[in-house]
C-alpha cells in the first residue's frame, strides 16, 4: 500500500462506517418509534381494515 494515499483511504472508511452507523441507528430508532405508533393504535382499541374484512365472511384474520 502507498503510504501517500494512507490519509484518503482512512478518511474513506471512517466515512463509510459512520454513514453505515448512522443508518444503523436510524432504522433502530425508526423501529421503536413504529412499534410505538402500533402500540398506541393498539391500546386505543384501532383494528386493521383487513380484519374486519376477514370478520365479515367467517375467517380467522392473518396475523
Amino acid at each position: 500500500m502507498d503510504i501517500a494515499h494512507f490519509g484518503f483511504i482512512l478518511a474513506s472508511y471512517l466515512v463509510t462506517a459512520a454513514v453505515l452507523g448512522a443508518l444503523v441507528a436510524w432504522v433502530v430508532v425508526d423501529g421503536r418509534r413504529q412499534r410505538a405508533a402500533l402500540d398506541d393504535l393498539e391500546r386505543r382499541g384501532v383494528r386493521r381494515r383487513h380484519a374486519e374484512v376477514a370478520a365479515a365472511i367467517g375467517r380467522e384474520p392473518a396475523r
